[in-house]
């Protein structure tokens, strides 16, 4: 199956974007995709054969589950990828342009939820992700 991708350009300066996008106290600010949902805890362990893991739960209580990568290869400021628990690869790069930096996240979609549906939720947490950086 195809990927899905997404993208958005962040105003900010590589380092400020990487930091951003790195560091566990930066992910659970803007790990959500609805003002309903936030991400109550996350840890990072950035280097090959390192976990990513972020929980990421409903403010009502009503859900939650942990979102884990395992990263098989990593660029400082350039480039992340990982593979999930299921096996699905999701490649991030980081890519300076005129106006800040442009974050592009490819994704192997999982088979519960439309294509669209999953494009959207990535989408709408890479624009909170984004909200968050710019304010930094």
């Amino acid at each position: 199956m195809e990927q899905i991708h997404i993208s958005t350009i962040v105003h900010a300066p590589i380092q400020i974007v990487w930091a951003s996008y790195t560091e566990p106290q930066h992910i659970m600010q803007w790990n959500q995709a609805s003002p309903d949902w936030h991400c109550p805890a996350a840890s990072n362990d950035l280097r090959v054969g390192g976990k990513l893991v972020s929980t990421m739960a409903a403010k009502d209580g009503s859900f939650q589950f942990d979102f884990e990568g395992i990263y098989d290869e990593i660029v400082e400021l350039a480039l992340i990828r990982y593979h999930l628990a299921d096996g699905r690869r999701v490649r991030v790069t980081f890519s300076a342009v005129a106006d800040g930096v442009e974050v592009t996240t490819s994704f192997d979609p999982e088979s519960e939820n439309p294509l669209e549906m999953q494009q959207a939720g990535w989408q709408a947490i890479l624009d909170s992700f984004k909200r968050h950086t710019e304010s930094l």
